[in-house]
């Protein structure tokens, strides 16, 4: 649930996506916290009702640009995945379309970081409200490895994958969010170099006295995507 609702007319979409820009503007301003639905409301030129109409919450307004943001990354990735075989380069480039999509919104997205990096907030990237649009993005990661001439030559890694470059994604828009260098040249220097060692290390746990520590791994991330409903083990004492 995104906590918005489809709408049909072109009105409803252009008052729909008013509000998103409104509030967009407001929480790089002002900040997420400070920044009410009434305010927003105002700002839009609407009525509060009209607005919760629209976003139940400020957290789905949030969602929404996220989801915004995700359309304007796969429409930019779409000319690398469809020429592009080799896997470094199909993963390079999706890494970098992110950020160069994401650029315009740096100064907003360290300010809604603040919120997002709670793990009780639903803005959590790991949160169960933003798992459609994390398997959505996962989905992308899956696409640039099928679409590849990688042979991956492991089952159980090449499951698990689109998972773990998911997550690489993640920490390099986490160095991005902090990158003040100019045009945040670090962050694409650092997304050039990190592909290379991927790849190494993608090709090495093919050899086979490395499976047992692929499984290890692999087994990590499970238990880390697991939300165990008891405690393991005694609690210190």
């Amino acid at each position: 649930m995104t906590g918005t609702i489809a709408f049909k007319t072109r009105k409803g979409e252009q008052t729909r996506a008013q509000i998103l820009d409104t509030s967009l503007g407001l929480f790089r301003e002002r900040g997420f916290e400070e920044t009410t639905m009434r305010v927003i409301a105002e700002a839009a030129g609407l009525s509060v009702g009209n607005a919760y109409y629209y976003f139940r919450a400020k957290e789905h307004l949030v969602q929404a640009f996220y989801e915004r943001s995700h359309e304007e990354h796969l429409e930019a990735c779409r000319e690398i995945l469809e020429s592009e075989r080799d896997f470094a380069a199909r993963l390079r480039g999706v890494l970098q379309k992110k950020i160069a999509t994401a650029m315009p919104y740096h100064r907003l997205s360290g300010v809604l970081f603040r919120t997002a990096a709670d793990p009780r907030n639903m803005l959590n990237p790991f949160s169960e409200e933003s798992r459609p649009l994390r398997e959505r993005s996962t989905a992308l990661f899956a696409e640039v490895l099928e679409g590849s001439s990688l042979r991956i030559g492991h089952a159980e890694l090449a499951a698990e994958l689109p998972n773990l470059l998911w997550m690489y994604q993640m920490g390099m828009v986490l160095f991005w969010i902090h990158d003040q260098s100019p045009d945040c040249a670090r962050t694409y220097r650092l997304i050039d170099r990190t592909v290379t060692l991927v790849v190494r290390l993608i090709a090495l746990a093919k050899l086979p006295i490395l499976r047992p520590l692929t499984r290890t791994v692999l087994g990590l991330m499970e238990d880390l995507r697991t939300t165990p409903e008891e405690p393991v083990g005694d609690p210190p004492g």
